[in-house]
């Protein structure tokens, strides 16, 4: 059995700011614990260290300054970018660390910090263990002399650094002239070089969240709340509407009748037209158990494999690399192009279904409904204490809707990795009984959750 982990969950550290363990003691320990981890004499090391708009980041950032010089390592501070920007700054540059604060797609209240390796990848499972068992050592006497503490400078032309990555995943030769394009940067990390690479390519852009004030990073817009990405579509008549979240991973759509798009749509569209010419490798996609299977029906009928993962976008990265995919991504819409990027990229994956409108003319409602999606209800029930998940009573009802799903559906049910909290989701060629089936299994996990089993009933 793997050890607890103390911080780092499925993607990173993250919490609530100014409480453990989003503290900037934890952050000065982390920096002390990642720098010597990643510090080995041989040159002068340096870490890349990005965030997004929180007020909190001016609180995690230099106290992962702190930690890192103590360390011995220099800091290259980039400023608000994306977080596929510090995964590639951090390859650029010849950095052993890239760093990013950001808590996604959470309220501003949150934050978190991300880790990638020198490759611009995320860290691995076991590099996270051992970083923690670090954290929790007494370190004074392995941190740097004074002669040897790191100095720390600020990246100036970062953004633009990006911005030219950017342009550059777009076809030589083509221009997005005549689309007038809304795009929702969630007051987040991307609200300078979103709007500034559509504009330089050609579009005519309608910025909306572009206004950070360390407050308001995902309120009431970005690629959690797409009814506002949908209204701002319609009321300026726009060809499509793109909306990001805090650190720009994922991408919404919204077509030019401010319907909606969802991740699944949009590795269809990406995988469909990468593979007509003769781009897509490994022979399919990796997503998520997430998945629509109308996705993976879509791909079959190409003679193209859904590989399914865990949740987790660094799941389906894991997966990408071990098969050769250079598509995946999660129907939340982070969207991994690894011939581009090492992570998620919203901006990227936007571009690429840009191209797809300029080439074919098609308009978005057209070119981004690639198949029909299989009625799926996904629903969340918190609770507190054990799961419930393993009375015998919750283990027969889901069996029994396992059973009545089977040949025409699924049903996945699990536990999140970031709040206490019991996901079921169900699809079907049946809406009224997928829609059912998960009710009730709502309804008897969230009772169990209240009432739990006898001793001696946690299991068959």
């Amino acid at each position: 059995m793997s050890t607890p982990r103390r911080f780092f969950g499925t993607d990173g550290i993250r919490g609530t700011a100014n409480t453990a363990p989003m503290t900037a003691e934890i952050a000065l320990k982390l920096g002390q614990a990642a720098g010597l981890h990643f510090t080995n004499g041989s040159h002068r090391h340096r870490v890349v260290i990005g965030k997004d708009t929180r007020l909190s980041g001016y609180m995690i950032e230099p106290a992962l300054v702190s930690g890192f010089i103590g360390a011995g390592m220099d800091v290259v501070l980039a400023g608000p970018l994306p977080t596929p920007a510090v995964a590639m700054l951090t390859r650029s540059l010849r950095a052993d660390l890239g760093v990013m604060i950001s808590a996604s797609h959470n309220p501003f209240e949150d934050n978190g910090i991300k880790l990638f390796g020198p490759d611009g990848y995320k860290l691995s499972d076991d590099t996270e263990h051992e970083i923690e068992a670090l954290m929790m050592a007494d370190l004074s006497r392995k941190l740097a002399a004074p002669a040897k503490l790191g100095r720390a400078s600020r990246l100036n032309d970062a953004a633009g650094r990006y911005i030219e990555v950017a342009k550059a995943s777009f076809p030589r030769g083509l221009r997005l002239e005549g689309l007038k394009i809304v795009v929702d940067c969630a007051h987040g990390a991307a609200y300078k070089v979103a709007p500034t690479v559509l504009w330089e390519l050609g579009a005519e852009v309608i910025e909306v969240g572009t206004k950070p004030d360390g407050f308001n990073i995902n309120r009431g817009c970005g690629s959690t709340v797409p009814e506002f990405l949908s209204g701002e579509v319609i009321r300026h008549g726009a060809h499509l509407g793109l909306a990001l979240d805090g650190d720009a991973d994922r991408l919404i759509v919204a077509d030019e009748h401010g319907k909606i798009v969802d991740g699944d749509q949009l590795l269809g569209l990406i995988a469909g037209n990468w593979g007509r010419a003769g781009r897509l490798t490994g022979g399919g996609v990796v997503a998520t158990v997430m998945s629509n299977l109308g996705l993976e029906r879509f791909l079959a009928a190409r003679g193209l494999d859904l590989h399914r993962t865990k949740v987790g976008d660094r799941y389906v990265v894991e997966k990408m690399r071990e098969g050769g995919f250079n598509v995946g991504g999660e129907q939340s819409g982070h969207m991994i192009l690894s011939d581009y990027a090492t992570t998620g990229d919203g901006l990227l994956a936007a571009l690429q279904v840009l191209v797809v409108l300029v080439e074919t003319g098609q308009s978005a409602s057209e070119a981004c409904r690639v198949f029909q999606p299989l009625p799926q209800v996904l629903k969340s029930v918190r609770f507190s204490g054990p799961s419930p998940l393993t009375q015998a009573k919750v283990k027969r009802a889901m069996a029994s809707a396992e059973a009545e799903l089977a040949g025409t559906g699924r049903l996945l049910i699990r536990k999140s990795g970031t709040e206490p909290v019991i996901r079921v989701m169900a699809e079907g060629e049946d809406a009224a009984m997928v829609t059912r089936l998960v009710d009730e299994l709502c309804e008897l996990i969230s009772h169990a959750a209240t009432v739990p089993g006898r001793v001696g009933e946690a299991a068959d």
